[in-house]
């Protein structure tokens, strides 16, 4: 049985997509040809920002000394939490050196990159969390140079709290700067000198377009787009608490898909009497983004049984994946497609974006098919390396050059010859099929 489907997207997260690719060309190109005077009259232009770009650390302490001490506390304390996860994940990648065969020893080496651009979102949300996620996870990964961007809020300056999260994190440039003209200065190492080896952070479509497009000039986080989120629901979960995740992740904006399938139709149809109510009792802007989230973009799946949820959630592939159903360690062992997973109605999607420790950096658009979410890892490069001795050019070269010969390429096959002329001029071997 097919899943059953109470409610249908009007519209997809490709949805917009080549509009937004022919605006961001556009961008790079004045950017590349105008260099730091481009970048300028952007952010004039669409941030309402003609102060310096490079933040001083006294404007820094200056700006963020007025702020409570509560929040302060609580800015690092989640701070904390995702510094010390990314160090687990660093602690848990390791390098080695191995002899595969007598003489011949190869090896894998961690290498962090040179230089790590940290983007930090503006736009309605003073989004604090997103500093601290990708600033710290560089810095854990031993990045030794970390810049940081975020745009001007309402033109003056980055937001106050947005800044003091960046600067806990301790980034060694930040920037006022947002949206593509923040990534185009990363990539080609505008105001400082350093283009960023990886740009990592979360962004509209405008951000997540520039990315994709330079990706190979810079390397990136994840392919990202809009936030999402999937609740898996079985006929015990608590239907306002589901609705109130989805009205949750659906207030990042008017392109959020927001998901649900379960295996109770009478659930289902408590969560979409539910979600409405949620949307109208927000604040006016949060509550219009949400609304038109849910309209779009929302679904209601209903299936037969928690094997097929499971199968239809991995087609999902979604960036946030929350199970609110029996059996959780189930699960956890048979979905294998989303960005992070929330596992129980005690954990939600808001734990991880802000505090418990876990990126919240995250594929979007079916990405998770392939890719996880912002780790140490994208900051370091796994390389490796081979020595090997005299004796063991007897085995490897013979074997190198059949095989080159097999393809047809005989002077690939000529440098194994001239080894063992070298080094066993006596001897003769059989270096051809």
């Amino acid at each position: 049985m097919a899943a059953h489907y109470l409610k249908k997207a009007s519209k997809t997260p490709e949805t917009g997509q080549d509009e937004a690719r022919d605006i961001v060309e556009g961008m790079l190109r004045e950017i590349r040809a105008g260099g730091e005077e481009a970048v300028r009259r952007y952010c004039a232009k669409l941030d309402q920002w003609t102060g310096d770009i490079v933040v001083a650390p006294e404007s820094v302490a200056k700006r963020v000394a007025g702020l409570p001490d509560t929040v302060k506390d609580d800015i690092r304390f989640a701070h904390d939490q995702v510094f010390r996860f990314a160090q687990r994940q660093r602690e848990s990648l390791l390098e080695f050196e191995t002899e595969l065969h007598p003489g011949l020893v190869c090896g894998q080496k961690l290498i962090p990159v040179t230089a790590a651009g940290c983007y930090v979102p503006g736009g309605r949300y003073a989004h604090v969390a997103s500093a601290y996620m990708s600033i710290a996870t560089a810095r854990a990964a031993g990045v030794p140079f970390v810049i940081a961007c975020s745009p001007s809020h309402r033109g003056g300056g980055i937001h106050p709290v947005v800044l003091y999260a960046m600067s806990v994190a301790q980034p060694d440039v930040i920037m006022t700067l947002g949206g593509v003209q923040a990534i185009a200065t990363l990539a080609y190492g505008l105001f400082t000198g350093k283009p960023a080896d990886v740009i990592a952070g979360p962004g509209n479509k405008y951000v997540a377009e520039a990315k994709r497009i330079l990706f190979g000039q810079v390397g990136i986080d994840v392919f990202a787009g809009p936030s999402e989120i999937l609740v898996i629901a079985d006929d015990g979960a608590d239907p306002p608490i589901v609705a109130s995740d989805l009205v949750g992740q659906a207030e990042h904006g008017v392109e959020t898909p927001a998901w649900l399938i379960t295996t109770s139709e009478p659930l289902a149809r408590k969560v979409m009497e539910e979600v409405p109510r949620l949307i109208a009792a927000l604040p006016p802007e949060a509550s219009a983004a949400a609304g038109a989230a849910w309209r779009d973009y929302g679904e209601v799946a209903v299936v037969p049984d928690r094997e097929a949820a499971a199968a239809l959630s991995d087609e999902y592939a979604p960036e946030h994946l929350e199970v609110h159903a029996r059996d959780l360690d189930w699960w956890l062992g048979r979905l294998t497609a989303y960005g992070s997973l929330f596992l129980g109605e005690e954990t939600t999607v808001a734990f991880g974006d802000k505090t418990s420790g876990p990126n919240h950096i995250l594929p979007t658009k079916k990405a998770a098919r392939y890719s996880g979410g912002l780790s140490v890892g994208k900051f370091i490069k796994t390389v490796t390396y081979q020595r090997m001795t005299r004796a063991a050019n007897r085995k490897i070269a013979g074997v190198t050059a059949r095989i080159s010969r097999l393809e047809g390429m005989e002077a690939h096959a000529r440098t194994a010859d001239d080894r063992l002329s070298k080094y066993f001029p006596q001897e003769r071997f059989a270096t051809k099929v």
